[in-house]
């Protein structure tokens, strides 16, 4: 799951929020993140019942899929990590990098299975994983999308998760499991767009109290995947990953 409206506005929190930020006027932020919290009201959240033709959700080309999965994370982050692009039969490797992150342009069926927007074949989601997210919470993702593009129904994908949480073969978000998302190229969702530079960190369920998440003034926030048993952290930042201000 990433950030977006219905994270916000529906199982997290509500209203403006602070952030702690270098450089930034205390108004400008105030204006930031009331952005936030109505940009997506803005706009109908069409729902999409139905898995579109495969090719509705492919890049145009491999090398715009690279430089769109790159841009999820500062050029210091991205350049030097692995890159993974949709093929055929699932994720594969088109570059190899050596600080163990790994971006990838997640597709809408990254979604809970109960989102509106799970086959929405617009949605491109940039985010770089760190080595132990990548080791755990992106395996699942590239699991599912093996699932997908062997035609399995989303009723059977989650019949397959459910058997494999019951099992015990379900990764648990590593130690230290986290992820960028700060390109501003992204579609999330036809109600948000790109929504907002922010990073993720991912927690097998957790309190949401344990990190100050979603009271007044904190620039965390929180969501509970309850199904897979995960927390997600999200803490927006001011700047997009090519170092511009995503100040509104």
């Amino acid at each position: 799951m990433w950030a977006n409206q219905q994270t916000l506005t529906g199982m997290g929190p509500r209203g403006h929020r602070g952030v702690r930020a270098t450089g930034l006027g205390t108004c400008a932020l105030a204006l930031w993140f009331a952005a936030i919290g109505t940009a997506g009201a803005l706009k109908a959240n069409t729902s999409y019942p139905n898995m579109a033709p495969l090719a509705q959700y492919r890049v145009a080309s491999r090398s715009a899929e690279i430089a769109l999965a790159r841009s999820a994370a500062p050029a210091s982050i991205a350049d030097h990590a692995d890159v993974m692009v949709l093929g055929e039969r699932g994720y594969e490797t088109a570059f190899k990098g050596n600080n163990g992150f790994v971006c990838v342009v997640e597709r809408a069926w990254a979604n809970v299975f109960d989102d509106g927007q799970f086959w929405n074949p617009k949605v491109r989601a940039p985010i770089c994983f760190n080595k132990a997210a990548a080791d755990s919470v992106l395996a699942h993702y590239l699991q599912r999308t093996g699932w997908v593009l062997a035609g399995v129904s989303k009723s059977a994908m989650l019949v397959r998760t459910k058997a494999a949480m019951a099992n015990s073969s379900w990764l648990r978000p590593a130690p230290g499991a986290m992820c960028y998302m700060m390109s501003k190229q992204g579609y999330l969702s036809d109600a948000d767009g790109h929504w907002h530079p922010h990073l993720m960190f991912f927690l097998p369920r957790a309190d949401a109290a344990t990190w100050g998440a979603d009271l007044k003034d904190s620039p965390v926030f929180s969501a509970q995947d309850d199904m897979q048993g995960i927390t997600t952290f999200m803490v927006p930042v001011p700047t997009w990953s090519d170092g511009t201000s995503a100040v509104m």
